[in-house]
Parts: C-alpha cells; structure tokens; sequence
C-alpha cells in the first residue's frame, strides 16, 4: 500500500480525495470561488462531513456556479435551507450568496479570481516539507492576508483557517507529508518551488 497522510485514511471516499484532488493546483476561476465557499461550509465541522455532502452542495447551488448563485433570493435560500442533504446553516448559505455577489464584483472590475489569490504565493505552489502532521500549521502569514483581503471585498467565512486549509486544498502549498507518495508527484510538476521546513504550528485536523 503507497503511504499516505495519516488523515486521509479514515475512508475510501476520503483516500480518493487525498489521492487524486487535494494539493492539486487550481487556476479556473469559477472553480477556486465554488472550493473557496465549500469550505466556508466546514468552518466548526470536519472535511469528512462536507466531503460526504459535497454532491447535495453542488445540486443545491447550481455546482456553486456565482453567476447563478449570486440571483439568488429569501425564497431559494429558504429552498435550500430545507435541503437535508447541506449543513442547513442559515449564515453560511447567506454568506455564499454575498460571496457570489463579491466575486462578480471583481469580475466585473476585471481583476482575476486566480491571479489574486495565487499572487499570495508568488504564482507557483509553496512546497513544504513536513515530517509529521504535528507540524502541519493552522494558519500562515499568507492565509492571515488573504483572509484580510478576501473580508475587505465582502468575502464572508473566510477567515484565516479555513483560507489555509483551501489553499493546501487548491495546490497553493503542497502540505502532503514527505512520506506520502502525493507528496513527490506534486513537487515534481511545481516550477520554481523549494521545500521549506516552515515554522512549527498548532496542529489542525488537515483538509
């Protein structure tokens, strides 16, 4: 059996996850906004719990298309929060919504979704090299500055954990373990990165 990150392993639905999407690098646009809300969702819970949700989120949000999502009035909301299959959080689902909205506001100022959030890394993925996930931070100064930015825009949900937990997530950082098979695939199709040792953190449940 290959090696992997200890927290993947607790299910065939999270080691599919581990092994073929997270610490993949992002650049659609659309995309990175729908992961960025997906984890909003998270924010008090377990990825495993959003992960078995995942497919209801994206039925119930037209795929988190902002678009659509930012049309959305009290009566879809209030359609949505009936769902069983979501986190029926009333904050959280507003929160999309306004995120859609201030999504399409930069969109229409025609600033790149992408280019603004992996500027926070210099463009490429930030390649760490950690040995337990102990060490795995909860937060970093590139995650406490995009939180900073994203609230500024009208982003909500957004603070500075979660930002780092959707930044390993979309490829921005490779925090997979550097006894984890992923951890070398990943590092061999990122340019212009070095592993860097970090600094030593509050562990967190990794996303």
């Amino acid at each position: 059996m290959d090696n992997r990150c200890g927290w993947s392993t607790s299910s065939e639905q999270m080691i599919a996850y581990h092994d073929t999407e997270w610490g993949v690098p992002v650049h659609d646009d659309k995309q990175l906004f729908g992961k960025l809300v997906l984890d909003g969702f998270q924010a008090g819970l377990s990825w495993a719990i959003i992960l078995r949700k995942r497919d209801a989120f994206l039925k119930a949000f037209d795929r988190f298309d902002p678009d659509k999502v930012a049309r959305y009035d009290a009566r879809r909301i209030a359609k949505i929060l009936r769902d069983p299959g979501i986190v029926r959080n009333k904050q959280k689902v507003k929160s999309a919504v306004g995120n859609a909205r201030a999504y399409l506001k930069m969109k229409d100022a025609g600033e790149s979704f992408d280019e603004f959030l992996w500027h926070y890394v210099g463009g490429n993925p930030k390649v760490n090299a950690w040995k337990t996930l102990k060490r795995l931070p909860a937060e970093t100064k590139e995650s406490i500055a995009m939180s900073k930015e994203l609230v500024q825009r009208g982003f909500r949900f957004v603070g500075p954990t979660i930002v780092y937990a959707f930044m390993q997530a979309v490829g921005m950082v490779n925090d997979h373990l550097v006894t984890c098979f992923r951890y070398a695939e990943l590092t061999s199709r990122a340019p212009g990165t070095a592993p860097s040792a970090g600094r030593r953190a509050p562990s967190h449940p990794a996303r």
